[in-house]
């Protein structure tokens, strides 16, 4: 086990998704977004892959998400305990529907950015540093139910003026910012990454190469404004990480690893390096897809690239040209999976990889050289309360020291240069993949079930604690 320490600057902490923890759907104001038509329960999958029209839904349906884990009523408490780990950084979501109902309303609600104005001013009065996610799988409803929502380039207006009020309301207390989370899911999830929603004789690809156009346009425009609103914003892209590895070294396997890390880099490639990548182009052509592309696009992402590039990781995948002659595919979140018989899993099938993690550092790093930060990594897991009142996550500790090893070793024997770690999560939320909240990931317990009954108390875990010293030591101190 390592006993290297990370930079004295490191910001170790937590990440949490507005649409996973606060609640309060339509409360003060705010507007229906597109988590708060997802529901729990076997229609959750093909709603979310934009297969299932939400209209459709019974009118019984569960909405987890629209009462989360009441973090709009309970914001000072948590933020007091991830206060009590020693949290540099707190990344966090502002719902879009919280500031802008509908998307096009003529003023801001002002309940809703004094609600997020008073989470920054509490962070900031500990200590910990801001990381603010502007789209965290949010949309408004009413611009889909108007426009198509990112199929119309007035949904792209709708967010650069939604990111421009936050710039300017919270400048001067919040530096780090990141465009849209996990901006490649929407080719795995295309209406839970971005209410997308196919339609009888569509193309499911020429839509969601269209779609991920105008949001690359979107976060470009959004990176460009907030520079010119305040220079030391520091703004980044954000995907979902995890290498490819090719089942054998046939060369058609090693073959089919690099073209699926090529639709993971298609977004990053574009939002760093300002430009669409030959691999996507050709590809596009070759299939018929281009997008559209308005007069001044090819400027617009020219000019608005990224500061840095965040990621999450939870586990490393496995491919082959020929999967059907090998083994069973097992699915893995959105995206599908060989199994690795080097690798175990998690009880919902993530296959566990730290040293995963060194490899995706390394591979992000080598092909940006840009400063990376990692936003999300955890591990979901079924947690007990033992008869003394304590949860003993041992195997959520294991599944941490063993990723957290992994980074040091590629931030100080490799190079990687890394602001910062926040994992996911630091309280136990509404799964986004799944809608339980029987898969936790939390330092800290939240007495809720996954039908939505429970107190909400929150109580910590063994995990809370070791994490507590982890921070405290800058990584030292693992055991």
């Amino acid at each position: 086990m390592t006993t290297k320490k990370m930079p004295e600057n490191f910001l170790w902490g937590g990440a949490t998704a507005a649409n996973q923890i606060e609640g309060a759907w339509d409360a003060a104001g705010k507007g229906p977004s597109l988590i708060d038509m997802i529901p729990w329960g076997p229609d959750r999958m093909s709603v979310m892959r934009g297969q299932k029209d939400y209209h459709t839904l019974p009118a019984d349906a569960y909405y987890p998400g629209r009462v989360a884990i009441d973090h709009y009523h309970r914001w000072k408490e948590d933020i007091a305990l991830f206060a009590e780990m020693g949290f540099k950084c707190y990344r966090f979501s502002i719902s879009w529907t919280r500031i802008f109902p509908t998307g096009e309303d003529a003023e801001p609600n002002e309940a809703g950015l004094v609600f997020y104005e008073q989470i920054i001013d509490e962070c900031r009065k500990y200590g910990i540093e801001p990381l603010i996610t502007i789209c965290h799988f949010e949309l408004p409803i009413a611009l889909l139910e108007k426009y198509g929502g990112w199929r119309d380039r007035r949904t792209v207006d709708a967010f650069v003026r939604f990111a421009g009020t936050l710039f300017r309301r919270f400048k001067g207390k919040v530096k780090y910012w990141l465009t849209f989370n996990e901006i490649n899911m929407l080719m795995h999830l295309p209406f839970g990454g971005a209410g997308v929603c196919f339609q009888e004789g569509e193309d499911p690809d020429k839509v969601k190469y269209q779609v991920a156009h105008d949001e690359l346009v979107a976060s470009a425009l959004t990176v460009k404004l907030g520079h010119s609103i305040d220079p030391a914003y520091q703004i980044g892209c954000m995907l979902a990480g995890g290498t490819y590895y090719p089942w054998s070294c046939n060369p058609e396997d090693v073959w089919s690893a690099i073209q699926q890390d090529h639709v993971n880099y298609f977004f990053s490639d574009i939002q760093v390096r300002g430009r669409y990548a030959p691999y996507a182009m050709k590809k596009l052509e070759r299939q018929g897809i281009t997008p559209e592309m308005a007069e001044g696009d090819t400027a617009i992402l020219a000019e608005g690239t990224v500061d840095f590039v965040s990621f999450s990781y939870y586990s490393s995948r496995c491919i082959a040209a020929h999967p059907e002659k090998i083994g069973v595919e097992q699915t893995t979140n959105a995206a599908k999976t060989l199994k690795n018989p080097y690798l175990q899993s998690s009880d919902w099938g993530w296959q566990i990889d730290p040293l995963g993690l060194r490899i995706v550092l390394n591979n992000l790093y080598d092909r940006y050289q840009k400063p990376l930060f990692i936003v999300e990594n955890g591990l979901g897991a079924k947690d007990t309360i033992e008869a003394d009142g304590t949860i003993q996550d041992d195997y959520r500790i294991a599944y941490l020291r063993a990723h957290i090893a992994a980074m040091i070793d590629a931030v100080v024997e490799d190079g990687v240069e890394l602001l910062g770690y926040t994992s996911w999560a630091p309280i136990d939320l509404i799964s986004a993949s799944t809608g339980e909240m029987s898969k936790r990931y939390g330092y800290i317990y939240v007495d809720k079930d996954d039908a939505g009954n429970g107190t909400m108390e929150r109580k910590k875990k063994k995990s809370f604690y070791w994490y507590k010293q982890v921070i405290a030591s800058n990584g030292e101190n693992l055991n």
